[in-house]
């Protein structure tokens, strides 16, 4: 399941370890198979598992260093022509061609974090079920939902006067800008931002400023940006 192509014909992903395997059990997801030392098992008598010993687990585990359990899920089936009426009026995000799995993975931990549970995600976007992805979300990819869509077509669903906000450097101070505490949040690809097609229908251009005096970094990393601007929101809306 390391090659999309295999996922996508199974139907299942990988995950691995205390953690992550730990959250999507207690979210309800059920596994094909489950291998594990006698060590977790031990602690999990509960949890239906194929006993393997540390070496067999290492020879099939993608991790450097393997955390005693290894399961196969099946990838949930979020349907991406339902209605998003159910998320207008909470935050949600868009991810529009966001290519580093690393990324990904955080981006989701950190709406897990900041409370929001359902991440748009363009066609274009990296496989969320990468098994890169899945480790780095340490867990927040059994509480997000993680919806593939084109942009257009979930821009054609919302209403003409919903919030659409999105990080440019020409953008607003978003230190001084009026935020709502619903609406959909845009974070673009890694070198090229936010794609022309997209940035046509984001409402409100927000910028994060820089506080260097003199030169300075070029950019913050998506998924930094992510935070810092989810963290404004909700800091807005508790205030």
């Amino acid at each position: 399941m390391e090659q999309k192509k295999f996922r996508k014909a199974e139907n299942l992903f990988i995950a691995e370890g205390h953690k992550v395997v730990g959250d999507l059990l207690a979210a309800g997801f059920r596994p094909t198979q489950l291998f594990a030392t006698n060590e977790w098992i031990s602690c999990n008598p509960t949890v239906s598992a194929i006993e393997v010993t540390p070496d067999e687990l290492a020879r099939v585990s993608l991790q450097q260093h393997p955390q005693q359990v290894l399961a196969l899920f099946p990838i949930p089936n979020y349907d991406p022509s339902s209605p998003i009426a159910q998320h207008l009026s909470s935050l949600s995000l868009l991810l529009d061609n966001i290519q580093d799995p690393g990324n990904l993975g955080t981006i989701i931990r950190i709406a897990d974090w900041f409370g929001i549970d359902t991440i748009y995600c363009s066609t274009g976007t990296v496989d969320a079920w990468n098994p890169k992805v899945v480790q780095a979300t340490m867990g927040s990819i059994a509480r997000v939902k993680i919806i593939y869509i084109e942009p257009d077509t979930l821009f054609n669903q919302i209403p003409p006067d919903y919030p659409i906000y999105g990080t440019f450097l020409d953008g607003d101070n978003i230190y001084t800008q009026q935020l709502t505490p619903h609406g959909l949040i845009v974070m673009g690809n890694e070198g090229n931002g936010i794609s022309d097609a997209v940035r046509k229908r984001v409402s409100k251009k927000l910028l994060i400023p820089d506080f260097h005096k003199g030169d300075t970094a070029d950019s913050l990393n998506v998924a930094i940006a992510t935070a810092i601007t989810c963290s404004e929101f909700r800091r807005r809306a508790h205030t």
